[in-house]
């Protein structure tokens, strides 16, 4: 058995954002049905904290308008965590009319962003995430804080460490649990990764709370991950088969692929506790359902060929 050097975490929690994030941006609408199963697949295959779908208005993102049927019709492992993203108030009045138990905020580390993304400046998005969080925490959910383009964005370029981790203090001082820090567009470099996160931890936001969310454009999210691991991080976002990719970056080929995660843990001796073969099983049948192959290299090194 392989054991992970001394720079290494001996565990590391994988936070699925397959359902959610994987699938917001489909242009076919994926039956509620096929949702569901995808969620049993994934728990099935080990995964204990799966963001199943969001409470957004049905406006903005048609394809997660089905999230209270979702709720209705998925199976409820105990021991497993299926937060939903709670955009706003009405978000979070909807998440608590349907019982969940976990839910994550999404804000913006820079101006250009929070205008377009949400509607507010860099500075009021904290007075609509304040009154969330509260609430929430208020009827006993675990709140997640996503900190989104914290390395760079399409419109102001690379991001200031210092900015993203105030964004991100700021909302771990509201009542959040657990902030992931988003390179939304995939432009992080191990380089960048280590300085956002000592930026982090001397903001005041302790290192066991934090999480990496990376997208694979330019090729770096495995290396971008190796390096938050050697920075102490424990909790890595990533998408069963790759799903998902970013509308603000035409490049964008998506997620970090929860196996390739998974392949690249087990070859540094650290445990996860997921099945890999369970889980390209579940990415084969998911791209069978929407009709093309995985972008995942794993699943497609591992898939039974025809």
């Amino acid at each position: 058995m392989l054991v992970p050097d001394a720079g290494l975490p001996e565990r590391v929690e994988i936070y699925e954002v397959g359902p959610r994030d994987g699938l917001q941006n489909e242009s076919n609408t994926v039956p509620v049905a096929v949702k569901a199963e995808f969620l049993e697949r994934l728990a099935n295959a080990g995964l204990r904290t799966i963001e199943a779908s969001s409470f957004v208005h049905p406006k903005w993102v048609p394809q997660l308008a089905d999230s209270e049927e979702l709720v209705e019709r998925m199976n409820w492992h105990d021991d497993v965590a299926y937060p939903f993203l709670v955009p706003n108030a009405r978000g979070l009045d909807r998440a608590i009319e349907a019982g969940v138990r976990h839910a994550a905020v999404f804000a913006s580390a820079t101006e250009t962003f929070a205008q377009r993304n949400l509607n507010r400046s860099l500075e009021t998005q904290f007075e609509m995430f304040s009154q969330v969080v509260t609430r929430a925490t208020e009827n006993g959910m675990r709140v997640r804080a996503y900190v989104s383009m914290a390395f760079g964005e399409p419109w102001e370029g690379a991001v200031d460490p210092a900015q993203a981790a105030s964004v991100g203090k700021r909302l771990m001082d509201m009542g959040c649990d657990e902030l992931s820090l988003g390179d939304t567009i995939g432009v992080a470099t191990p380089g960048h990764v280590g300085a956002l996160l000592d930026a982090c931890v001397a903001a005041g936001v302790p290192m066991e709370s934090i999480a990496v969310h990376f997208h694979d454009t330019y090729g770096q999210a495995l290396s971008n991950t190796l390096a938050a691991l050697r920075h102490g991080v424990t909790t890595v976002d990533a998408s069963a088969g790759g799903l998902g990719g970013c509308p603000f970056a035409g490049s964008a080929t998506g997620n970090l692929a929860t196996e390739d995660l998974v392949w690249m843990l087990d070859g540094l001796g650290i445990a996860h506790g997921v099945d890999l073969d369970a889980l390209v099983a579940t990415s084969v049948w998911m791209a069978g359902e929407l009709g093309r192959p995985s972008p995942s290299r794993v699943v497609a090194a591992l898939a039974p060929s025809d």
